[in-house]
């Protein structure tokens, strides 16, 4: 009897996929050339071993504590950068620069910048904040009477008083605050990409379908696998059931043309036995969550391939006919 197919060949063959079928499109904004497929799912038994991408290494910590912040509702990058990750740097610094333009002022080099994140409490204030992402919409939904919604704490209140529940959907997509349907003074200046995800429980296993509208497959997909695969966990710690899959659906999912190279190296690569997370049992509520609590075991992934990051997306200017 034949041994079944690694998972991460799954992520491997949406690379050839897309390498084989993706069309020339320009990212607006920035002129970059990618290749895109639309409307495509791989999913993960979680049963069957973590998935931490091995075909290349993965910034783990990266994963841990961004998922952290967006669960915790944080929206200022200072925790991040305190924590020397760095992963979402780019936005709050591309609000700074454009605004230093318009003010005809003189701009802190990004390094500069992040410093002074880290050791500028008022300055992180006013420039680290990212208002309307993932861990405000998640926690803090804002309505048009002031009041805010706890997404998350609702779906593990929904899921205990209605175990067969259909409608557990957590949603950051608000065209309010996005893109050309934004107004200058509330968009949020950058792209809402993971935009819902839903979780489901069948016989005592909790499993979650993320809705991924714009996907960089190279760069972000790896660590978005890793972070909705921890959620599903993290959620069915708290709420006393087993992980069951993980699933990721795509809208457009792409390369970018300076990332052709590295997926022609990845996809040379074989995939080597998934890793283990471990969860403390402390973890009984939304509120325990710590990353302390989540141990990672037996990742032993191929070398890291760098690629550069496009700061793609978020608010655009509408050019007057």
């Amino acid at each position: 009897m034949s041994r079944p197919k690694h998972q991460e060949y799954q992520y491997l063959d949406l690379l050839k996929d897309i390498l084989k079928n993706g069309v020339k499109k320009i990212d607006r904004g920035t002129d970059v050339a990618l290749y895109s497929v639309f409307g495509r799912q791989i999913r993960f038994d979680l049963s069957q071993g973590f998935p931490l991408l091995t075909t290349k290494k993965v910034y783990w910590k990266g994963v841990l504590e961004e998922l952290y912040w967006f669960f915790s509702g944080q929206s200022n990058i200072k925790y991040l950068v305190d924590r020397n990750v760095h992963i979402w740097d780019d936005y709050p610094y591309k609000i700074y620069s454009a605004k230093c333009q318009v003010q005809s002022a003189k701009c802190l080099t990004k390094e500069k910048f992040i410093e002074k994140i880290r050791t500028d409490e008022q300055f992180a204030k006013k420039w680290g904040e990212l208002p309307r992402i993932y861990g405000e919409m998640w926690r803090r939904w804002p309505t048009r009477t002031k009041r805010t919604i706890d997404q998350l704490k609702w779906i593990v209140q929904e899921l205990k008083d209605d175990p067969d529940a259909k409608n557990l959907i957590v949603n950051s997509w608000n065209p309010e605050y996005l893109y050309t349907m934004a107004t200058y003074e509330d968009t949020s200046h950058f792209p809402i990409c993971h935009n819902m995800f839903q979780i489901n429980q069948r016989a005592g296993k909790l499993s979650l379908q993320l809705y991924h509208r714009s996907c960089d497959v190279f760069l972000g997909v790896p660590f978005n696998i890793a972070s909705y695969a921890l959620l599903t966990m993290v959620l069915a710690k708290i709420t006393g059931y087993e992980p069951g899959e993980f699933i990721h659906t795509f809208g457009d999912v792409h390369i970018y043309e300076n990332h052709m190279a590295q997926v022609k190296e990845q996809i040379k690569r074989k995939p080597k036995h998934f890793p283990t997370v471990k969860i403390d049992k402390g973890l009984k509520t939304i509120e325990d969550f710590k990353p302390e609590l989540v141990t990672l075991e037996n990742y032993d992934p191929h070398p890291v391939i760098k690629a550069e990051l496009t700061v793609a997306g978020g608010y655009y200017a509408k050019t007057k006919s």
